[in-house]
């Protein structure tokens, strides 16, 4: 979509073809595109509307970011992607109202989506984008808050102190403009040491990439691993009151038995840029457990083994071991069946003599992949298998295991 395919999309002809589209389906949508352009419909305005169609649909969808509201937003291929999701914005600026805002500066706000939340809570917004068409979007988005203002160009040059605000959140962006993803916090853009220094101004919140060094976090920050459903959606660094102190914590959204959201945080504090804490290693035991991604994102592996009475299976691999069943959100539990050195011969001859047909394969701390693998073991049987490729005591292992 470029920026007159979004003028003529935002035009009142525009919104009505919109709003007429059915429902978003790839192929109808591949033949519907085909007959109006035929029929002579401005190209800009059809490859427009089905783009916003499939994003809307996949906003929306099952595990979307932005649930039922995205039937009326707009989007980009990219900036949907980086968009945080709406619970998890929705943290953001409930953490801001708390601190007492009252007017944020969302730097690099992308589509909007947590200028959005910052609105829906009655807090004023200075919102910035660079890129041109994406800026156009976020202003479409915010338009319902009249209290949200968008600005186009350079976030960093915006005088703050004249514009009134008393806090900033900042997404700087992580991808180059060939779209490969940035680790190096001093490649984002703006780089990250400019954006820490606002820190000494305003009560400032950064979204960084996950896996973030902790030698790149200020010692007196607070970094917060987020993760929805067992995956990791973003780390965030706070500052000044958006803080609860120097430190490090993992956040899991998830859902009960009932589907109801649940929420569950493991803090450690401390200075943020510190190695992660050490835990004591054994001998594996009747169970074993996996930590949650966030939860080894922010170190705190070693924490959550000791509340579990655990040891690790080897030094530096996320799994620990304990003599007894124990159920933690924190991590997945797993009954320990069997357990010998890896070997493709000797895996194959056991799965076979128990005739696994279908086998789920974990791994960490190992080069072999379940995708090397699989094909390898020649499965057939009518029996299940839960499999763990790892390191136990510094030896490659196999560990067979049950969910508990």
């Amino acid at each position: 979509m470029n920026v007159r395919g979004l003028d003529l999309l935002l035009s009142p002809d525009g919104r009505r073809f919109l709003d007429s589209l059915p429902p978003y389906e790839e192929q109808q949508a591949l033949a519907l595109g085909s007959a109006l352009r035929k029929q002579g419909m401005d190209a800009d305005l059809v490859a427009a509307a089905l783009t916003q169609s499939r994003l809307r649909a996949k906003a929306g969808g099952p595990g979307g970011k932005f649930g039922e509201f995205a039937a009326n937003m707009l989007f980009t291929v990219d900036g949907l992607e980086q968009a945080t999701r709406l619970e998890v914005a929705a943290l953001h600026a409930r953490r801001y109202a708390q601190a007492g805002a009252r007017h944020v500066a969302d730097l690099g706000c992308g589509i909007g989506g947590d200028s959005l939340a910052f609105a829906a809570l009655g807090l004023a917004v200075l919102a910035a984008e660079q890129d041109e068409l994406t800026a156009k979007i976020a202003e479409e988005n915010l338009r319902p808050f009249p209290e949200a203002q968008v600005r186009g160009g350079d976030a960093m040059s915006i005088d703050l102190t004249a514009s009134g605000v008393d806090a900033v959140f900042m997404d700087p962006a992580r991808r180059t403009r060939r779209g490969t993803r940035v680790f190096d916090p001093a490649a984002y853009s703006p780089n990250l040491d400019d954006v820490l220094a606002l820190r000494h101004r305003f009560p400032l919140g950064v979204k960084v990439g996950p896996g973030i060094p902790y030698t790149a976090l200020p010692s007196e920050a607070h970094a917060q691993w987020v993760s929805v459903d067992g995956a990791v959606v973003e780390a965030g660094l706070w500052f000044g009151p958006l803080s609860p102190g120097a430190g490090r914590s993992a956040l899991l959204l998830g859902r009960d038995e009932e589907g109801r959201r649940t929420t569950h945080r493991l803090e450690w504090t401390g200075d943020a840029d510190a190695p992660a804490p050490a835990a004591p290693s054994g001998p594996l035991s009747a169970y074993l457990y996996e930590p949650e991604a966030a939860v080894i994102r922010a170190g705190l592996v070693a924490q959550v083994a000791r509340d579990l009475d655990g040891r690790l299976v080897d030094d530096g691999i996320a799994y620990f071991t304990s003599d007894t069943a124990t159920d933690s959100p924190f991590v997945t539990g797993y009954r320990v069946l069997d357990a010998f050195d890896f070997g493709v011969k000797r895996l194959r001859a056991y799965l076979r003599g128990r005739k696994v047909g279908r086998v789920t394969i974990k791994k960490r701390g190992t080069a072999v992949t379940p995708e090397q693998l699989r094909p390898q073991l020649n499965l057939a049987g009518e029996e299940e298998a839960t499999i763990i490729l790892t390191r136990v005591g510094g030896r490659q292992q196999v560990i067979v295991v049950d969910p508990l």
